[in-house]
């Protein structure tokens, strides 16, 4: 137990702290002036300055990030089963699906803020394309995957088709689905930005390119940093979530 103690929490914790105390002696040692490089002690204080004013803007991204990847869920998961259960439906969304997520979101977005004008909605459906990709694939990979066995079974009990879905596929696909689902939370977090950064006046986004417009590289860096802690947050719950809903995952990986 206190090996894994230390593997799991005091050795990252250790490379982290050598890594700030090195970046903030390199950025001394070498006068590198704040607008190119912040030491992390001018981050932190520049963040200190920003927190209230940070609480707005940080809800703003977290609304976004959470309606995204909501609506990967709700839209990735029935196409993944519609992709499993028709091979004609296979044939005609999958080409879709994946020319879908080849074009790039940071073009997509301003195309979205002419149709649907400013607001919040333009960045929630660019944080849903970013997202719903690995939500879609998963979750199909995982209904795919059912062993045949198990599926011979369920029909030799005559068992239906909605009953074998949900006692049969679904429960094994649930690893795959929350697989996805933790690569879509963090991209989520990614399309918020990138909508963030095309139009808005609000936002972590928003934040960081006022910031670098006026060379205020130390907020630039405190809203990444608020990012990068609202990503692990939101990827720890979904986790919290999978071995709620997965227990023998938990104790697969601990055996």
């Amino acid at each position: 137990m206190a090996r894994r103690v230390v593997s799991d929490y005091l050795v990252p914790t250790a490379a982290l702290v050598g890594v700030l105390v090195l970046w903030e002696a390199a950025t001394r040692a070498f006068h590198i002036p704040n607008f190119i490089m912040p030491a992390p002690s001018a981050i932190v204080g520049e963040g200190w300055e920003w927190r209230y004013r940070f609480l707005d803007h940080t809800w703003v991204t977290l609304y976004e990030t959470l309606g995204g990847f909501a609506l990967s869920i709700l839209v990735g998961v029935p196409l993944a089963v519609l992709i499993v259960y028709s091979p004609v439906l296979k044939s005609a969304l999958y080409p879709l699906i994946v020319l879908a997520q080849s074009v790039p979101k940071i073009a997509v977005a301003p195309v979205l803020l002419l149709i649907l004008g400013h607001g919040e909605i333009p960045k929630v459906i660019v944080a849903f394309l970013v997202a719903f990709f690995p939500v879609v694939v998963d979750t199909a990979t995982g209904l795919a995957a059912t062993p045949p066995e198990l599926l011979d079974l369920s029909r030799s009990y005559r068992a239906s088709a909605f009953k074998t879905f949900v006692k049969v596929r679904l429960p094994m696909a649930l690893p795959f689905f929350f697989a996805g689902a933790k690569v879509a939370i963090t991209l989520s977090v990614i399309g918020a930005v990138v909508g963030e950064f095309v139009g808005s006046d609000k936002g972590l986004g928003y934040v960081i390119l006022s910031a670098t417009s006026y060379w205020k590289t130390e907020l630039a860096f405190s809203s990444m940093i608020l990012l990068s802690v609202m990503a692990i947050l939101l990827f720890g719950a979904v986790s919290l979530v999978e071995r709620l809903v997965c227990p023998w995952l938990a104790a697969e990986s601990e055996d």
